[in-house]
């Protein structure tokens, strides 16, 4: 939105801007936020950022917490949701002494996975295409404790209200499964998700469209349209945020977790993706197979060969495995193929002409810190082509059939996505140098997300689960 600090300046006076508010991401994938009197925003806090306690959200030690987020002046947007008028910067996170970046800052990570790619000559330009599904419910509970631990959720669309209850009932419900593409009144959601499209657009995120999803009880998905790399993570945190807030000035609750509901349909974030160099397409060849150029071929082998580590980041959650079960649309196997929503990645059948072309990883979700997935997945597509991988010749297709209808025997011969996330984490400890490419991401960011992720398996674990009581009670 600004080149420089006198543009901003300039705007906080004429539109008489109350507060300006810094937000950064952590390394979960949380924002956090800081506000300050717009008066106070001077040439200073542009170029050294504003001080905070790093070690806080686990950017440093306790003993050398100190650290800053320097706003990115391009960032700039009008908060929607704030009841003064506000000005709104991302942030990068740098060392409060010097200034250098962080390196565990994951939008500096994503920003040196795409200076790997122009280093590398392959391409100039990364481009993502996410697509954000999401559920939205009238009412949330959960909890647990020593003696305690469940959840509901509930939505006014789900079939199990049919016959009344608490909420408001038209009897339009969804039947299980038969959400996709739904038209009002049984998609009660859709003013709210036009709302959330308007204001995404009024602080500057394209938004491709938006529609009712298979997910029966209240699920939706929005999708942006192709967009470089680190601003593709910013928009996908900045879409989370709207749709959240939107949902919550309703009354609502817009719920990004993969599997919330047992036996309906879990909620993705794709990610499609090509490469330009100089503006001109890389992925395209009307002669290779779907399209593909010999480059988005050894890509798609590059990123299926590491994708057991990579989901260790698109997929960081315990959750995230609930949702990656066979009989959904959510991939179980690593393969590729045109049109097929059963493969790991899809390559898009309407996707014909050079500009267009390109490849969807579906096993991604919004548990993920998009600035590090998205890193990730282009590191592990760098080194495929680096080392002119064959998809074939690697064991991952393409496939072009319904694999669910195979014999037992003949699926077991493909490769298999980890079924958990302990699996995903040993996977990335075994195989991650293509990651440590052009110091993207630093070793010990590895190590301690591997440490992080691990305790959230053993926190997990320790827990008596609700459905053993169905299970086991009376033994």
């Amino acid at each position: 939105m600004f080149d420089d600090v006198e543009q901003v300046q300039r705007y906080l006076r004429e539109e008489r801007i109350a507060l300006v508010d810094f937000k950064f991401c952590d390394l979960n994938g949380r924002w956090h936020h800081l506000s300050m009197p717009a008066g106070r925003f001077d040439a200073g806090i542009a170029e050294r950022g504003v001080g905070f306690d790093g070690s806080s959200v686990g950017f440093a030690t306790l003993e050398a917490g100190d650290m800053a987020m320097l706003p990115d002046l391009s960032t700039a947007f009008r908060d929607p949701f704030f009841d003064v008028p506000t000005l709104s910067f991302l942030c990068n996170i740098v060392e409060a002494d010097t200034g250098r970046p962080s390196p565990l800052d994951p939008r500096g990570i994503a920003a040196r996975s795409e200076d790997c790619l122009r280093q590398s000559g392959i391409a100039t330009e990364s481009l993502w295409l996410p697509e954000l599904e999401f559920y939205i419910f009238d009412r949330v509970r959960y909890g647990s404790g020593v003696n305690r631990a469940g959840y509901q959720v509930d939505s006014c669309e789900a079939y199990w209200n049919s016959e009344g209850g608490e909420l408001q009932n038209y009897g339009f419900q969804v039947p299980p499964h038969g959400g996709y593409h739904a038209i009002p009144p049984a998609d009660s959601t859709f003013s709210l998700r036009n709302e959330m499209v308007q204001t995404l657009e009024a602080i500057g995120v394209p938004v491709k469209y938006h529609h009712h999803e298979v997910g029966g009880p209240g699920q939706g998905e929005i999708e942006l349209p192709l967009t470089p790399l680190v601003r593709c993570a910013d928009q996908v945190m900045l879409a989370k945020y709207v749709i959240r807030m939107t949902a919550y000035r309703h009354g609502k609750t817009a719920v990004f977790l993969p599997k919330p509901l047992y036996n309906e349909a879990g909620s993705g974030l794709h990610f499609h993706h090509t490469l330009r160099r100089d503006g001109q397409p890389v992925y395209y060849d009307p002669e290779g197979y779907a399209g593909l150029s010999r480059t988005a071929l050894s890509g798609i082998a590059g990123l299926l060969k590491h994708a057991p580590a990579v989901l260790a980041f698109t997929n960081p959650s315990t959750n995230s495995y609930r949702r990656l079960v066979p009989g959904f649309e959510a991939p179980v196997s690593l393969f590729f193929s045109l049109a097929n929503r059963s493969a790991a990645i899809r390559v898009p059948k309407y996707a014909t002409t050079p500009e267009s072309k390109r490849f969807e990883f579906r096993t991604p979700d919004a548990t993920c810190n998009p600035y590090l997935a998205l890193a990730a997945q282009l590191l592990a597509i760098i080194d495929g082509i680096e080392q002119k991988l064959d998809p074939g010749a690697e064991g991952f297709g393409p496939i072009d059939e319904n694999i669910f209808t195979w014999p037992e025997e003949r699926r077991r011969e493909i490769r298999a996505l980890p079924a958990s996330l302990p699996e995903a984490l040993q996977a990335l400890q075994a195989d991650h140098g293509f990651l440590l490419a052009g110091n993207a991401f630093p070793e010990a960011l590895i190590r301690q997300w591997i440490r992080l992720r691990q305790q959230d398996v053993r926190d997990i674990a320790v827990r008596p689960h609700p459905y053993e009581m169905d299970l086991y009670f009376d033994l």
